[in-house]
């Protein structure tokens, strides 16, 4: 009995020491704090120089630019297709070339509109014979009539025979005509200029009018259009800034760049505003005109469109990176002389790609913390880049090798 208490106690006091062990060790093995947040309550602790990178502000013109997604579409777009039913005997395109109006596409076997054209002819030289004899007829009748050898009645019935064959020489007239447009329809012509699309008919296929995919697609894509919407917020300023530009012989100019909006593609002008509201979004569609000289538009692109509205002349621009948003609203961190920072509230302008305009706040001039900002306060010192950076770095070490030697004599 004795012997089990003393194995049972000796088991407790096993576990309790396992589990203070195991306690022990998962609070040494978790830090309280990461890595950054250590070094950032460090230097503000030790009040350490932080290294900052900065930007210097400037006095510049700033370009007022509305920003949309937009989708590329063309001026116009038309399915090639037979007027004529029949053989498809060439096909004289290539897939993706650039075609003009009125240039031939392909041909269809002209052998069966001939024959009909060659029929239409013989019809007509026919009854226009017939009429022929017919008016010379009427003419000796009249010659006769005023002599009073024949009747009148006889008189005016070869005046209508003739007006009979007048209306059938018309009418064959009309076939003949028929037959000939017919028989050039047999000649696929394209309608408008721009980039064919992939053949949808090979040779040897038998071809009709009402072919749903026609021959192929003809898409105009020089000049080419896109379309983007904008809030309705946006259309007055927007649509007087138009009118004075169209008063003045100007344009709103508008870039299309890409979807990452790295790379601009083309540079347009606007060309008109719809004419309604979307009331379900609030938006107003715009579109724009560009060339395409070099095809970098495709239709049904996606592409995101910059519309320039207006230029501001002298306005304070500071990195879009420097400026920061607090609970008082914007604000930048400015670095005087002593290579300290002061938290300065600013008033934003435009923004212009990575750059914005400041109204209030800032002078052309200072400098201000575009790399960094996350360990600063207000009246932090900073390390700047550059010279005063590494004469910064200088006074560091030297602080650092006096502390050292202090040390050395003391333990001495």
């Amino acid at each position: 009995m004795r012997n089990n208490k003393r194995w049972r106690l000796a088991a407790g006091v096993l576990g309790l020491a396992a589990c203070v062990g195991a306690a022990g060790y998962q609070w040494q093995a978790r830090p309280a704090f990461g890595p950054k947040d250590k070094t950032a309550a460090d230097d503000r602790k030790s009040g350490r120089p932080v290294p900052v990178g900065v930007a210097t502000t400037t006095k510049q013109d700033v370009r007022v630019v509305q920003g949309a997604l937009g989708t590329v579409v063309p001026q116009a777009s038309v399915v090639v297709r037979a007027r004529v039913g029949g053989q498809l005997q060439k096909v004289l395109f290539e897939e993706g070339q650039m075609v003009k109006a009125g240039e031939l596409l392909a041909e269809i076997d002209p052998r069966p509109f001939t024959a009909q054209l060659t029929q239409a002819e013989g019809q007509l030289k026919r009854d226009f014979a017939l009429l022929k004899n017919a008016q010379a007829d009427l003419a000796r009748y009249q010659g006769l009539r005023a002599h009073d050898a024949i009747p009148e009645q006889q008189l005016d019935n070869q005046a209508a025979l003739v007006q009979q064959y007048l209306g059938t020489v018309q009418a064959d007239q009309g076939v003949v005509d028929n037959a000939r447009l017919q028989l050039g329809f047999t000649h696929i012509t394209a309608p408008v200029s721009g980039r064919i699309g992939l053949r949808q008919v090979d040779v040897g296929n038998i071809v009709n009018p009402n072919d749903t995919a026609g021959l192929a697609v003809i898409t105009a894509v020089q000049p080419i259009a896109a379309l983007f919407s904008l809030p309705e917020d946006q259309l007055p300023a927007i649509a007087a800034h138009l009118a004075d530009a169209q008063r003045q012989g100007r344009v709103l100019a508008v870039e299309a760049w890409d979807r990452a909006g790295t790379r601009k593609l083309a540079q347009g002008r606007l060309q008109t505003i719809d004419n309604q509201i979307d009331p379900a979004t609030g938006t107003i569609r715009f579109k724009a005109q560009f060339a395409n000289a070099d095809g970098a538009l495709y239709p049904n692109q996606f592409v995101n469109v910059r519309l320039l509205v207006e230029t501001r002349a002298g306005l304070v621009v500071a990195p879009s990176a420097a400026i920061q948003n607090g609970n008082q609203g914007p604000f930048v961190y400015v670095v005087g002389a002593d290579q300290t920072v002061a938290l300065r509230p600013v008033t934003l302008g435009p923004v212009d790609g990575d750059r914005t305009a400041v109204t209030a706040g800032l002078e052309a001039g200072e400098q201000v913390v575009v790399t960094g900002v996350d360990r600063l306060r207000n009246g932090a010192r900073v390390v700047l880049p550059g010279p005063r950076g590494k004469e910064g770095a200088r006074t560091r070490a030297t602080a650092l090798d006096d502390r050292a030697g202090t040390r050395r004599e003391s333990a001495g």
